[in-house]
């Protein structure tokens, strides 16, 4: 058994706190995704966990064992890092075999673990091949055979696609992806690209200034965000965020939409009437006119196009009524002149409510979140 859990994880660097007390458990098996801005403090956590660092203060658990105080080496992780950390005077063989030669194992041994690393990840090709002599793709498959080979409990990826360009990218997720369903070891993964994250992981943990914001399967982060920091973050463009006030029939008004929004029925628990509120809309989900199905219950706004972005297969619409800006994904696209006037409609069953002080969902059902 693999799991891992984090008990009020603390980092602090002399007065500097890192990581702030952060609790989570990682199921055996699972892969999970730590994903946030630069200096949220996910690799310094992944780091943690893999005894690269030391523990101010709280356990980590592997297995059931607080490994705190156990070297990196007995922990039974493995760690694939951005930068491949490749032996660059051995060939493609000696790098997966080394470590494995270092700890004693027996000849047979280590060759039955390279020749089912070399299978699975299809590197016979290269294997008298130095790292100067393969593709970015290589060397990253090659980092991720060496950690195999020592069939770890647990995998820690340190954002290791960032190097890659995005067509690479796309084929090593896949490759990780396979990875992990052919061995079914617990992954802890980082990265800062929501993308990877939503496709890879069973769960992701979004961190921000060493504190864990939200974490659950990808869809119910999506769908139902805790607060205004994950409803930005997740989602790409990201979620039009627009000043609204609730009225004394319990719709949101909103300046430059002349319809007020009637929130889904028992989704939200509303603030007192003239209470400001902060409107969350995705694009895909204000729909400009005869470009999408039209929602059920759809609210009119007509807006002004201040810019167009061409993606081939859609375009995304930022438009201006009155004092509000947003952005719209236009599906199956046409030409759009800057200055044209557009009808859009607003999906009002997939709203966001936020409060503007404290920045947390107003909706009721929110999935638990993880204490911290």
């Amino acid at each position: 058994m693999a799991e891992v859990r984090l008990t009020n994880l603390v980092k602090a660097y002399g007065r500097q706190i890192a990581i702030k007390g952060i609790n989570l458990t990682i199921e055996d098996k699972s892969f999970v995704a730590l994903v946030g801005p630069s200096g949220c403090g996910k690799s310094t956590t992944l780091r943690m966990i893999a005894g690269l660092e030391t523990v101010s203060w709280g356990d980590i658990r592997i297995g059931g064992e607080v490994v705190n105080d156990i070297p990196s080496r007995s922990r039974g992780v493995a760690m694939v890092f951005q930068s491949y950390a490749l032996y660059p005077h051995m060939s493609v063989r000696a790098n997966l075999s080394f470590g494995l030669k270092i700890s004693g194992l027996p000849r047979a041994e280590i060759d039955r673990r390279v020749s089912e690393a070399v299978e699975v990840l299809e590197l016979a090709p290269y294997l008298d091949r130095r790292p100067s002599q393969l593709s970015g793709g290589q060397r990253q498959r090659v980092a991720m055979g060496r950690a195999m080979v020592r069939e770890p409990r647990v995998f820690l990826f340190d954002e290791p696609l960032s190097n890659l360009d995005a067509k690479l990218r796309h084929q090593m997720r896949a490759e990780i992806k396979k990875l992990h369903r052919r061995l079914r070891n617990t992954v802890i993964y980082v990265t800062h690209d929501q993308v990877e994250a939503m496709t890879l992981a069973d769960k992701i943990v979004i961190m921000r200034d060493g504190r864990i914001e939200q974490a659950g399967p990808p869809s119910e982060v999506f769908r139902a965000p805790a607060n205004l920091f994950v409803a930005g973050f997740i989602g790409a463009p990201q979620m039009n965020f627009l000043p609204g006030r609730v009225t004394a029939d319990g719709t949101i008004a909103v300046a430059g939409i002349v319809e007020p929004i009637l929130p889904p029925a028992g989704q939200f628990d509303l603030p007192a009437a003239g209470s400001a509120v902060t409107l969350g809309l995705r694009p895909e989900h204000i729909v400009p006119d005869n470009h999408g199905m039209v929602p059920r219950r759809p609210v009119t706004v007509t807006a002004q196009i201040t810019m167009s972005e061409a993606l081939g297969n859609e375009t995304l619409l930022t438009a201006a009524s009155g004092p509000i800006e947003f952005v719209s994904r236009m599906s199956d696209p046409r030409e759009v002149e800057d200055g044209e006037t557009i009808a859009f409609r607003i999906d009002s069953d997939r709203i966001h409510l936020f409060d503007p002080v404290t920045e947390g969902t107003l909706r009721r059902r929110l999935p638990e979140p993880e204490p911290t």
